[in-house]
């Protein structure tokens, strides 16, 4: 980019993204935090997966992870398998009931999303299309403040 982004646009793009990804959050099922809802997405994704490879994944403390998993072990989300290659440790898989929880989450999710594009005119709705491999761009673009390391990614499981 020859010149430096507009701070009144990206003002703008974060309060933007921020009401909608609010209102998204808004729409998590049942007494689940986002925090839990998070965790699940990347278990469902990752798992089996280390709780410390899931802290690093959410860029959380392993204490927060560990009080996130918990309430999600009580609440019949996740449960712990031991690690095949380490008798000391485990892994944490989806069970069953969260499998249901996350299709719900993202079907009441994608319907607030669709009734509010069908709204838009066609050519909103066409700069809205247009915009989405930027907008993906900076979701998955890393800012360098990650826990995360690359060498400890695992490809999901196919």
């Amino acid at each position: 980019m020859s010149t430096l982004p507009d701070p009144q646009d990206i003002t703008r793009l974060r309060v933007a993204v921020g009401r909608l990804h609010r209102r998204l959050a808004q729409r998590a099922s049942g007494e689940l935090t986002f925090a839990q809802i998070s965790a699940l997405v990347v278990v469902e994704k990752y798992g089996p997966i280390r709780q410390g490879e899931l802290a690093a994944r959410e860029n959380v403390a392993a204490p927060s992870m560990t009080r996130t998993v918990s309430g999600l072990i009580q609440a019949g989300l996740v449960r712990k398998i031991p690690d095949p290659e380490d008798g000391r440790s485990c892994h944490i898989v989806v069970t069953p009931a969260a499998r249901t929880l996350l299709e719900k989450v993202r079907s009441e999710r994608t319907a607030m999303l669709t009734e509010r594009a069908a709204r838009l005119g066609s050519e909103q709705y066409a700069t809205l299309v247009a915009a989405l491999p930027v907008l993906e761009q900076l979701a998955e673009e890393d800012d360098g403040t990650s826990r995360f390391r690359e060498a400890r990614v695992r490809e999901p499981r196919a």
